[in-house]
């Protein structure tokens, strides 16, 4: 979650093989989350290995399991591989487990036009890596290892398009940057941690970017809300510098317009409630792109309210359309001796 983005993403949802249930169905899958938690171990050790004294190889296997592993892991070397784990709200009641407080399916929103098939999901798996041969060689060694006790459902691939500007706050396929103004780490303790666990919100958002591009670029910053060229608000400023929804010029004028996007998502609107975005974006054929909405907050209740409001009020929503979605409360970090999933599965 903290680390500096990277340059590709792939989520990866699974359900629990619908015979498990109860007892036995959290015992097996305590089982995939040790092995994943092993699996994940070993191919971050692998990665510090090849980059330690300038490039040290790491251990050799020591059984044909570990050979099969390091093979399907290896692209994860020197990649920034990190990989995020968490359960979907049907999952703890199917387990007779008590489902974390905020843990519950998102409503359904106006304009939204979901494909079953790319929502939901019992454990969700967020891999992010400079390279997507890594998240996919990743993504074959869970997939083998989960066996028969979970089932692919939908994955989805994003990546960071080229920024012209050499690097700062990644753009999406509209050319605007995306992420500006994200939590610092003192605002991430308030609005994104629970205790040592956050919630995560996926958004398979598809992008009407040949419409969008026809707008004139003033047009364009109008309907977002901030400048295209640096992120910063209308008013003037940096990227960096907070945007005030309510306020207005020497005539009286909103700066900010009332129908933006930076309007309908402001923090201030929610007294001050913040999630941490780290968004990608998505091409699946020429007709098929946008964005992959990822973000984490401590409860999703939040993004609800956000959302409610941008189908009310924001210009930007006549470009966009979500066709996919998912939400999961992210595990604690594994750790020695306490495996992912170590508290959910006690």
């Amino acid at each position: 979650m903290t680390t500096p983005q990277q340059a590709t993403a792939l989520i990866l949802a699974y359900d629990l093989d619908p015979a498990l249930r109860g007892a036995a169905g959290a015992r097996e899958l305590k089982a995939v989350l040790v092995e994943w938690t092993r699996a994940l171990a070993e191919a971050q050790e692998s990665q510090n290995a090849r980059e330690a004294d300038g490039g040290r190889e790491p251990r050799e296997p020591q059984d044909a399991r570990e050979t099969q592993d390091a093979r399907e892991t290896d692209g994860g070397r020197g990649s920034r591989l990190t990989a995020t784990v968490g359960v979907g709200p049907g999952l703890p009641d199917r387990l007779g487990l008590r489902a974390p407080d905020a843990l519950r399916d998102l409503p359904s929103f106006p304009g939204d036009r979901l494909d079953p098939a790319r929502c939901g999901g019992d454990v969700l798996v967020q891999l992010c890596a400079d390279s997507a041969d890594a998240t996919e060689a990743t993504a074959a060694a869970l997939t083998r290892l989960a066996g028969d006790a979970l089932v692919p459902r939908w994955r989805q691939a994003g990546f960071l398009p080229p920024s012209p500007d050499g690097g700062g706050t990644p753009r999406d396929l509209i050319g605007f940057k995306n992420g500006s103004a994200n939590p610092t780490a003192e605002e991430c303790e308030r609005w994104v941690w629970s205790g040592d666990a956050t919630y995560l919100v996926v958004r398979r958002v598809h992008l009407r970017v040949e419409d969008f591009a026809r707008l004139s670029v003033h047009r364009q910053e109008e309907v977002v809300g901030r400048r295209r060229a640096t992120g910063a608000p209308l008013e003037g400023g940096s990227e960096d510098d907070p945007v005030d929804p309510l306020a207005k010029d020497a005539q009286g004028r909103y700066t900010t317009p009332p129908r933006s996007h930076v309007r309908a998502v402001s923090p201030r609107l929610d007294d001050g409630a913040r999630m941490l975005r780290r968004s990608y974006s998505y091409a699946d054929g020429p007709t098929d792109q946008g964005l992959l909405f990822l973000a984490f907050m401590r409860d999703p209740a939040l993004f609800a309210r956000v959302q409610r409001r941008m189908a009310a009020q924001d210009d930007l929503t006549a470009f966009t359309q979500a066709r996919g979605s998912a939400v999961a409360y992210v595990l604690p970090g594994a750790g020695p001796g306490r495996p992912l999933g170590a508290e959910l599965l006690a």
